[in-house]
């Protein structure tokens, strides 16, 4: 039985080199984004939106793109900004693919349902610029974002071109949150963590979903990563759910930035 929600869901305090793996990620992607830039295939902080956040960077491969990958990234939907990830871009870059990784607006300024709305208006806007295939990822709050664009109640235009999510380390039902002190900040009702909660909505049809954890992460990460794929899977869709080994909450999704990943290879492949 879960007493502390607030510890259920907090990881850093649980990864000893958690600071470092933070500082080599903000070096990482900034030496990506300038030798991106320095090749003439970065488009960065092109706005989607009114907002100063409401911006995103493009990664271009060389030649024609094979379709566009959007990763959506994490921090609780209160934390953190897309450059810290610009190098989770490199390995579908490596393959030939566009990678769009948007920014959005932070709860307590916003709620959760404006930054889903926020990011299917960037998904579709880099629609827009990039021809073909859309695969869809995000990581921990961008896990649920990305889950959230394959739920059936998102206006999203592009959707017929979305055939792959990949949610990792994702928060799918969202009523454990209301149990944290983060919810302070969420400012949300039953109500509105109900309608936030992708296992608790109808799917779209026409997509690929694989849910995708580290198996050495918090437990309730590796529930709600089960939850997803065990209700979706009611629905008739193809699924795969990965419990990646000795990985935790930030080391899972180092291996974007690899093209022969077993990630990647999910992503693209």
């Amino acid at each position: 039985m879960i007493t502390d929600w607030d510890d259920a869901y907090a990881n850093g305090i649980y990864v000893d080199d958690v600071d470092d793996i933070v500082a080599a990620w903000k070096v990482d992607a900034a030496a990506f984004r300038d030798r991106m830039a320095a090749a003439d295939r970065a488009e960065l902080n092109v706005p989607y939106g009114p907002h100063l956040r409401e911006v995103m960077d493009i990664f271009h491969p060389e030649g024609t793109p094979k379709g566009l990958v959007v990763f959506v990234h994490g921090g609780y939907w209160i934390s953190r900004d897309k450059n810290l990830w610009s190098h989770m871009a490199a390995g579908a870059v490596a393959r030939g693919w566009a990678v769009a990784l948007p920014g959005y607006v932070l709860c307590p300024e916003v709620r959760i349902a404006d930054i889903t709305r926020q990011i299917a208006t960037a998904i579709d806007f880099a629609a827009a610029r990039i021809d073909g295939p859309i695969r869809v990822t995000g990581h921990s709050a961008g896990g649920h974002l990305a889950a959230r664009m394959g739920c059936s109640d998102i206006d999203l235009t592009c959707m017929p071109r979305v055939d792959r999510i990949i949610p990792i380390s994702g928060v799918h039902d969202l009523r454990p949150m209301l149990r944290t002190e983060m919810n302070v900040d969420f400012k949300m009702d039953m109500a509105g963590a109900i309608a936030e909660s992708p296992a608790l909505l109808a799917p779209r049809t026409g997509f690929d979903l694989a849910c995708w954890v580290g198996a050495d992460e918090r437990p309730e990460f590796v529930r709600q990563n089960a939850l997803l794929a065990n209700v979706w899977t009611g629905f008739g869709m193809n699924i795969t759910c990965v419990e990646e080994p000795a990985l935790n909450h930030f080391t899972v999704i180092n291996s974007l930035a690899e093209p022969d990943s077993a990630l990647t290879e999910a992503l693209i492949g």
